[in-house]
């Protein structure tokens, strides 16, 4: 009896109030989450929490270190999509208009005598499948040959010269491609590896066709004991793409891998878009006598417009797959809707000031670097991220932002999860030093429930197993707490 009431006066003195005021939660740590983080080695002071059914005026069952600013990674993509429902609204649409300065052909000529001008107006999606599209409009209006050059106007974007090599010095990851006005298809290559036994060889495929560049068509087959494994199988490659013009496999490829995709971003992103364009026009038939180069659109109506999906589409890419250079443009597009020009800082005034009317002092708080996450400067607390959940959920853009997270076990990043599969909208995070997840589930007794979880420290990708801990903990509602408090 006399532990019982020292326990009561040990809990009033830390000022928890659990007998006198029930409805507010103690910030407990999971005794699974705590024992994952140990077992990781990483200190539990190193992970931030909040769990909290959704309701504003719903208490957290868990709040841990709730209020530290923390660098987000990917997570900082919710800020992003969701300002951008908000300001934009979900049917917003991208334009690129596209200008042939002459005559159209006349009698089946199929030659234009002038500049055909493309003004980017920083469409994320603009794929190969799109720019096809847009060549092909061309075609419908009668060009087959253009006596002129093919004009690209990128000044909707202003965006300091930077390496894709700077953030990591991976420069061929898709990750670390730079945002541009008009971004053609990410800036990248997808390699295709389809196994040909019969002739000892996997056959090379290679999209798009870039103008003069040159791909090695095919790469050995693996034998022996090799040719049963496929666990390194890019590094096996030995691919060389210090020619820009020239890329090599120099090694073998092993016919247990099936068939397989490799993306990466192209070794020369200034002239990527001079080649798909040429590329693409030369492999649809068409005929260039002139050149791909940057210049200025006219300020006359265009002579038509490629208009994008939908930002409630768009914003399924960014935050399922995680798409940084996709994040970056809409981050962008946020200062040019408004100020007429996307920079860095009129994107970070933009969303801080959405932030700050939203949020008061703890968004004004927020440490805005590029949109996307892909950064070692931003911070936020994982509280501001759980009211940014709640808020969303209470709001009509609900069924937008919760349809673009991957859904656990189902697709996207969270596809390969093997916890609450199919009952968890969650947005991860992925940074050397940062492991995080945030989103909806949804508990088997039908509570759904705002989670984020954000593990700072350099090793943080040993602590996942903690982040899934913590997903099963709200799943069960706080049923297996344990003692732990801070």
């Amino acid at each position: 009896m006399l532990a019982r009431a020292g326990s009561i006066v040990c809990l009033w003195l830390l000022g928890w109030h659990a007998v006198a005021a029930p409805v507010v939660p103690p910030a407990a740590l999971p005794l699974d989450v705590a024992a994952a983080m140990d077992r990781a080695r990483v200190p539990r002071e190193a992970l931030s929490a909040v769990v909290q059914e959704l309701g504003r005026n719903a208490p957290p069952r868990l709040s841990w270190q709730a209020q530290a600013a923390v660098n987000p990674a990917s997570l900082m993509k919710l800020f992003t999509t969701y300002a951008a429902l908000d300001l934009l609204g979900p049917a917003w649409t991208w334009t690129t208009p596209v200008w042939l300065q002459g005559a159209l052909p006349s009698g089946g000529s199929g030659v234009f005598e002038g500049d055909v001008v493309i003004k980017g107006g920083g469409d994320p999606k603009l794929v190969v499948e799109r720019v096809w599209l847009l060549l092909r409009r061309l075609q419908q209006l009668g060009v087959r040959e253009i006596r002129g050059d093919i004009v690209l106007d990128r000044s909707a974007f202003e965006v300091p010269e930077q390496s894709p090599a700077d953030f990591d010095g991976e420069a061929l990851r898709p990750y670390n491609v730079r945002p541009d006005a008009l971004l053609l298809n990410y800036k990248a290559l997808s390699f295709t590896f389809t196994p040909d036994p019969a002739h000892g060889v996997a056959v090379i495929s290679t999209e798009p066709a870039l103008e003069g560049v040159r791909v090695d068509a095919r790469v050995p087959l693996a034998a022996g004991a090799s040719a049963t494994r496929c666990d390194d199988w890019r590094s096996a490659l030995q691919a060389d793409f210090s020619d820009p013009q020239r890329l090599r496999f120099k090694g073998l490829y092993s016919p247990a891998c099936g068939e397989k995709q490799w993306p990466v971003a192209y070794a020369d992103p200034a002239r990527y878009n001079e080649r798909l364009l040429a590329g693409l026009w030369t492999e649809m038939g068409g005929k260039l006598t002139g050149s791909v180069r940057d210049g200025a659109a006219p300020a006359t109506a265009p002579t038509f417009e490629l208009a994008s999906p939908p930002l409630a589409e768009v914003i399924r890419d960014i935050n399922k797959f995680s798409n940084n250079v996709m994040a970056q443009q809409l981050f962008l597009t946020l200062a040019l809707s408004t100020r007429g020009v996307g920079t860095p800082d009129g994107a970070r005034e933009v969303l801080r000031g959405w932030l700050t009317a939203r949020y008061d002092d703890a968004g004004r708080a927020a440490v805005i670097d590029n949109g996307s996450g892909l950064s070692r400067e931003t911070r936020v607390s994982a509280e501001l991220l759980a009211r940014l959940l709640q808020d969303a959920a209470a709001s009509p853009l609900m069924p937008e932002l919760m349809a673009s997270l991957p859904v656990s076990g189902v697709d996207g990043t969270m596809r390969r999860a093997q916890t609450l599969t199919g009952r968890a909208h969650l947005k991860t995070g992925s940074l050397r030093d940062v492991a995080a997840v945030a989103g909806y589930l949804l508990a088997p007794s039908g509570r759904r429930y705002v989670l984020v979880g954000i593990v700072n420290h350099p090793n943080a990708s040993a602590a996942r197993p903690a982040l899934e801990a913590l997903i099963q903990w709200a799943a069960n509602e706080g049923q297996a707490a344990g003692p732990d408090r801070k």
